[in-house]
């Protein structure tokens, strides 16, 4: 058994985290209760068919919504008849289903039904028939049915962001308590890792860690779509970069450090402009290389001033954009150069400096709009 499997996967040994996988999108198949029918004789009115409804929890996967119903087929029950005993017909029982906070529930036609952000947050996805009455003739109507698609977005408060190999994981290692697969080849990344950092005083921040990024994942090259999707969901993006560069094989030209920053910058505004909006942390990694604080030295400024470096590049790598960063750093992930509380504490500087002005926007919008209904009210009236 061992000979065959290496002869399928070309003598080599099958990764072992490579069979873990990592469920963020499932398709299953929902349908409401059909209404019951009326009693037209003494007017009775059918029971309401029974919701299909998804419910927010923040302890569970799509893997275990898979294990617990492996049919994927979540029906509601039907309402009941109105009878002689009943003359209003009771309503069918409606289907809970349980689904990670950070989804998102999409038909197949694409037509977004809503999402769940918070625990026990409700949705209905699949609407139950209304029972038989005067209006349609005391015949129940059937619920709606369909497939749907449950899309998980991660939520985290940092999204590390890059390409394979510069680093992400060994960062996350560094400066939080996760386990995530390390190693010196790109892509040792293909599922999302979550690091929690905490702080002397338990602070907590979530670190995601992300499978890399390549040229062209904007249509869905490497990962992604799978990849940049969970970008969307977290309030601060860390940007990583090798300082040497990175080249994904042979068959690829090199690019560096610069060129990678750039490429990622065209990568996020292809696939949503909205993330360039995002606070953003530039760390540049591997400073332990060889002339690698002469490299930094180098092309540090051009790095806070991207914009001005984009008529050295063709279209095909020019963003319409920069990316602006808060700050840049450079670090040695696994050698602990330039220490990597710095870091940390960055993060969390920027976390709250931003959370604090998201507070004080809100608060003047509040204001404002208190002071026009007060307008409102005391203003004159068009009769």
């Amino acid at each position: 058994m061992v000979y065959i499997s290496k002869l399928l996967h070309g003598g080599k040994p099958i990764r072992r985290y490579l069979r873990n996988g990592f469920t963020d999108s499932l398709r299953v198949y929902v349908r409401g209760g059909t209404g019951g029918n009326g009693l037209p004789k003494f007017g009775g009115v059918g029971g309401q068919g029974g919701n299909v409804v998804v419910v927010g929890k923040e302890s569970i996967t799509l893997d275990d919504v898979v294990r617990s119903n492996k049919s994927k087929r979540y029906l509601a029950g039907n309402g009941t008849c109105s009878s002689h005993n009943f003359i209003l017909g009771p309503p069918g029982e409606s289907v809970k289903l349980q689904v990670p906070v950070g989804v998102s529930v999409f038909t197949d036609e694409g037509k977004k039904l809503g999402e769940i952000n918070k625990e026990n947050e409700e949705l209905i996805i699949a609407k139950g028939g209304p029972g038989g009455h005067p209006r349609n003739g005391f015949l129940g109507i059937k619920g709606q049915c369909y497939s749907v698609r449950l899309d998980l977005k991660l939520i985290a408060d940092v999204g590390l962001v890059g390409f394979p190999n510069a680093g992400k994981s060994t960062l996350l290692k560094a400066i939080s308590h996760a386990k995530p697969k390390i190693a010196n080849y790109p892509f040792t990344t293909v599922r999302p890792n979550i690091g929690i950092v905490t702080y002397k005083d338990l602070r907590q921040i979530s670190v995601a860690d992300l499978p890399g990024l390549i040229e062209g994942a904007h249509v869905n090259r490497g990962m992604g779509h799978e990849f940049l999707k969970h970008v969307e969901r977290t309030q601060l993006l860390l940007i990583m970069a090798d300082i040497n560069g990175f080249q994904l094989s042979h068959q690829y030209p090199h690019r560096s450090c610069l060129d990678t920053i750039v490429l990622l910058n065209k990568e996020l505004e292809l696939y949503n402009p909205e993330l360039l909006n995002k606070p953003k942390l530039m760390v540049i990694n591997k400073m332990d290389s060889i002339s690698g604080f002469q490299k930094f030295f180098e092309i540090r400024d051009k790095i806070l001033n991207l914009g001005d470096v984009f008529y050295e590049y063709p279209d095909e790598m020019k963003p319409e954009k920069p990316l602006i960063f808060d700050d840049v750093l450079a670090i040695s992930a696994k050698e602990g150069i330039n220490d990597i509380n710095l870091v940390k504490e960055k993060i969390r500087h920027l976390l709250d400096v931003y959370a604090e002005a998201k507070k004080e926007k809100e608060t003047e919008k509040s204001e404002f709009l208190s002071i026009r209904e007060s307008l409102n009210e005391k203003g004159p009236k068009l009769v």
